[in-house]
């Protein structure tokens, strides 16, 4: 099987058309019966060839769709055969041999199975990875992925998700002081434009707001207690719904100057706001009116600077405090959250 030359330009869309959908008609039969690596990329590229020429031809949305299924077919059909064939360790040292110059200083190689390595398959490592991904999916959701209801990246991240809220859990103790990054999740992508956006989920598990309101935040507070809430601009008016659903209400807040800019979609983003929730009667044990903006260079991704706990314990230094969602484990502080349940073993 071997890829068509395109048609020329004066030949009718509907002919176009109808020679795309007759290829990966024959494609799709032919896959039923690949049983070979060879036969199987073959295909996938075939499908991927087409969904591009559909898309530059503007051939319709349901013929790029029909395309990308079959890519994502073939792909979970690479993955199949990988799966099932001999590993190859590629080439090792098999030990010293007297006499022997095969090798410098006497050490000769041999390989330990006869299974062919990627590279003499003509996959590369990504490819292999996306393929071996894909056919250890349940047929259900590989089906989902093919019609584009959702992305192998979302699902990879979701079973991430569903890992880490299985391994840690909410502390029963009772707290006056809650400090909280929350793993907001967001609608867009990092790639589409904004680095503060959809990049989080590259960096660690993202968290829906649904889920984020559902946490029994509030079964952890005492009657009167303050919440220190991070939020970005994209999430502020968002926020509200969590700040509501954890038992607090919104009383003011800081803004913290990162003086570095992070790309965004409506303009230069260089801050982010930490806010001040109380419930019942909490307001500061210390009356020092701190200035409301903190110019503080930012850091690796997502990481707050620790003047801002100075700040918390500044203003409250009474009482029992619990950060959420902590990167590491700060004196003084219990703290809750998937890096430092991770760094302790907890994952």
């Amino acid at each position: 099987m071997e890829l068509r030359k395109s048609a020329p330009s004066e030949t009718p869309a509907m002919v176009l058309k109808d020679r795309v959908v007759q290829i990966l008609l024959d494609s799709s039969r032919l896959l039923q019966q690949a049983t070979t690596v060879h036969q199987a990329k073959l295909i996938a590229d075939i499908a991927a060839a087409q969904q591009v020429y559909a898309k530059r031809q503007q051939l319709g949305e349901e013929v790029e769709a029909y395309a990308y299924a079959l890519k994502t077919d073939a792909l979970s059909r690479l993955g199949e055969i990988l799966r099932d064939m001999p590993r190859s360790e590629g080439t090792r040292l098999a030990g010293r041999v007297k006499g022997s110059n095969s090798g410098v200083g006497g050490t000769k190689t041999e390989r330990p199975t006869d299974a062919p390595t990627l590279a003499e398959l003509g996959i590369d490592r990504k490819t292999a990875a996306v393929a071996q991904q894909l056919a250890a999916l349940a047929p259900d959701v590989r089906q989902a992925i093919a019609s584009q209801e959702t992305t192998l990246a979302a699902v990879r991240r979701e079973r991430k998700a569903v890992e880490v809220r299985k391994a840690i859990s909410l502390p029963s103790a009772k707290y006056r002081v809650l400090y909280a990054d929350p793993p907001w999740a967001y609608n867009d992508k990092a790639d589409a434009g904004s680095v503060q956006a959809g990049g989080a989920a590259r960096h660690y598990p993202t968290m829906p707001i649904a889920e984020l309101c559902a946490m029994k935040v509030a079964d952890l507070c005492e009657p009167n207690a303050v919440l220190f809430l991070w939020v970005t601009s994209p999430l502020l008016f968002e926020s509200a719904a969590l700040i509501a659903a954890w038992g607090f209400t919104y009383k003011a807040s800081f803004v913290w100057d990162k003086v570095k800019h992070n790309m965004g979609h409506y303009n230069s983003v260089r801050h982010e706001f930490l806010l001040i929730c109380t419930r019942g009667s909490c307001t500061p044990d210390v009356v020092q009116l701190l200035d409301s903006v903190q110019s503080i260079e930012r850091g690796e991704h997502s990481a707050k600077p620790p003047e801002f706990r100075r700040i918390i314990e500044t203003l409250y230094p009474h009482g029992k405090r619990l950060e959420l969602f902590a990167r590491e484990r700060a004196e003084g502080w219990d703290a809750y959250g998937y890096e430092t349940d991770r760094k302790a073993g907890v994952a």
